[in-house]
């Protein structure tokens, strides 16, 4: 979800199973498997991103800006295909947090889940979606009007 491409993907894919790997054995069960796995695939993919950003200097704003990439359906209808894109581009101006708490969201965790792999409260991650969700409407009306 953080890479721009899919070879980065890859990359990042293959750097979250290992650090996943190595991550194992200080698995203690205090949380559901999956909220640990998480927990260590999102802070794998974000020292990625730091990493590739310093690597990344002199590329334009856009491309210095990570996210989801694009990976909509072929078949999507045409309107639902841009809204898709436009909430993409949307997300990737988020700050890392802000991305992941959304993400999160749109894979349907639950709050008390969010709230164990980010470490914050559940009233924190409610009233930061809340947030969130009015800066992405933001940003997609700014993204709208920019395109006129």
């Amino acid at each position: 979800m953080y890479g721009q491409n899919s070879a980065e993907v890859d990359d990042m894919f293959q750097e979250i199973c290992i650090q996943a790997w190595r991550a194992y054995p200080q698995f203690k069960g205090d949380s559901k498997f999956s909220t640990w796995l998480y927990r260590v695939s999102i802070n794998t993919a974000i020292s990625w991103i730091r990493k590739e950003k310093r690597h990344r200097h002199g590329d334009s704003e856009d491309e210095k800006l990570y996210g989801i990439h694009d990976d909509t359906p072929f078949y999507v209808e045409e309107e639902k295909k841009e809204q898709v894109s436009a909430l993409h581009r949307a997300i990737k101006k988020l700050n890392d947090v802000d991305r992941t708490l959304v993400l999160l969201y749109l894979e349907e965790v639950a709050y008390a889940e969010i709230s164990e792999i980010l470490g914050l409260t559940v009233n924190n991650i409610k009233v930061k979606m809340n947030r969130v969700k009015k800066r992405l409407k933001r940003l997609i009306d700014d993204d709208e009007a920019n395109m006129i």
